[in-house]
C-alpha cells in the first residue's frame, strides 16, 4: 500500500510539472492523453500506406479521388450530424471508433484475398481520408463533453501533447515495420490501436462521473440526444466569420499542399509499395518532429 501511495504521489508531482492538474483529475487526464495518442498513432500508421497508393495512379485519377472525397465527406458529416441528433453521445463515440477498427480489419482481409485491387485501393484511399476527418474531431467533442471549461483550460494543452506524441510514434512504427511485415500488416496494427480506444472511452465516461464529478455535463448528453439536424454544422459554419476565416485558411493551406503532394507522388512512382510507404512515413516523422521543435522553442 505504501509503495502504491508513493508511486501515485510521484506520478502526481511529475504530472503537475506538465500541467495544473488536481489529484482527482490525474486518471482522466492520463487516459485522455493515451486516447489521443492511440488515435494519432493509428492514423499515422495507415496514412503512409494511403499516400503510397497515389503513385499508382495518374494526376487525373488522384484529382477525381479528391473530388469524390469532398462529396463523400459532405455526406458523411451529414450522416454524423443526423446520428448525433438521435443517438446518445456516450454511445456514439465508441461506436465510431469501433467502426473504424473493424473497417481496417476488413480491408486487411480483402487485400489478402482480392485479385483486382484497383477499386479496393481507391476505396481504402477514400476511407483513410474519412478517418482523418473524424478521428480527432470526434475526440475533441468527447473531451468537451468530459471536462468542464475550467478543467479544459488547464488540461487540454497537456492532453493535446498526446496527439503530438502519437504523431511521432505512428510514422516511426510504420517506417520500422513496413519493410519486414508489408503494408497489409500495418492495417491490423492500426486496427488494434483503434480498438483499444473503445474500452478507454468507456473508462473515461466513468471517470467523468466518479473522479471529475461532471454530472451536469453528463446530464446534457448522456440522458438526452443532442438537438439539431444533419445540416446544422454547415449553417453554423456559414453564419460565423471566425469559422469562415478558418475555412479560408484551410483552403489556402490545402491548395498549396496539393502541388507538393502531386510532385512527391510522381517522384516516388519508381519505388515499390513498401519503400514508398517507408518514405512517406519518414517524411511524416520529420515534419511532426519539426512541428514539435518549432512549437517548443519558437512559437
Amino acid at each position: 500500500v505504501n509503495n502504491n501511495t508513493a508511486s501515485s504521489g510521484l506520478l502526481q508531482r511529475a504530472l503537475a510539472r506538465a500541467c495544473d492538474v488536481q489529484p482527482q483529475e490525474t486518471r482522466a487526464t492520463l487516459a485522455s492523453f493515451l486516447l489521443v495518442f492511440l488515435l494519432m498513432g493509428s492514423y499515422y500508421i495507415v496514412r503512409p500506406v494511403r499516400d503510397a497508393l497515389a503513385s499508382n495512379w495518374t494526376d487525373a485519377e488522384v484529382s477525381w479521388l479528391w473530388t469524390f472525397t469532398f462529396f463523400i465527406s459532405t455526406i458523411a458529416v451529414s450522416v454524423y450530424g443526423a446520428a448525433i441528433s438521435r443517438i446518445r453521445f456516450q454511445r456514439l463515440v465508441p461506436s465510431v471508433y469501433a467502426l473504424f477498427a473493424a473497417s481496417f480489419v476488413l480491408f486487411y482481409f480483402a487485400a489478402r484475398n482480392s485479385t483486382e485491387s484497383v477499386l479496393l485501393d481507391k476505396a481504402f484511399y477514400l476511407w483513410v481520408s474519412l478517418f482523418s476527418l473524424f478521428h480527432i474531431s470526434v475526440f475533441w467533442s468527447f473531451m468537451a463533453d468530459t471536462f468542464s471549461k475550467p478543467q479544459a483550460t488547464r488540461l487540454f494543452g497537456f492532453i493535446g501533447a498526446g496527439a503530438s506524441t502519437g504523431g511521432l510514434a505512428g510514422p516511426a512504427t510504420a517506417s520500422l515495420l513496413v519493410g519486414d511485415l508489408g503494408t497489409n500488416a500495418l492495417l491490423l496494427i492500426a486496427a488494434v490501436l483503434i480498438a483499444l480506444t473503445v474500452p478507454l472511452v468507456r473508462w473515461l465516461q466513468q471517470l467523468k462521473l466518479t473522479d471529475l464529478h461532471n454530472q451536469a455535463i453528463a446530464l446534457d448528453t448522456a440522458n438526452l440526444a443532442i438537438g439539431g439536424n444533419p445540416l446544422a454544422g454547415f449553417a453554423e459554419f456559414l453564419r460565423s466569420s471566425y469559422l469562415l476565416a478558418i475555412g479560408l485558411f484551410l483552403f489556402l493551406y490545402t491548395a498549396i499542399s496539393a502541388f507538393v503532394y502531386f510532385e512527391l507522388k510522381n517522384l516516388l512512382d519508381v519505388y515499390d509499395m513498401e519503400t514508398r510507404s517507408q518514405i512517406w512515413a519518414n517524411m511524416d516523422l520529420a515534419v511532426n518532429s519539426l512541428t514539435i521543435l518549432v512549437a517548443v522553442f519558437a512559437t
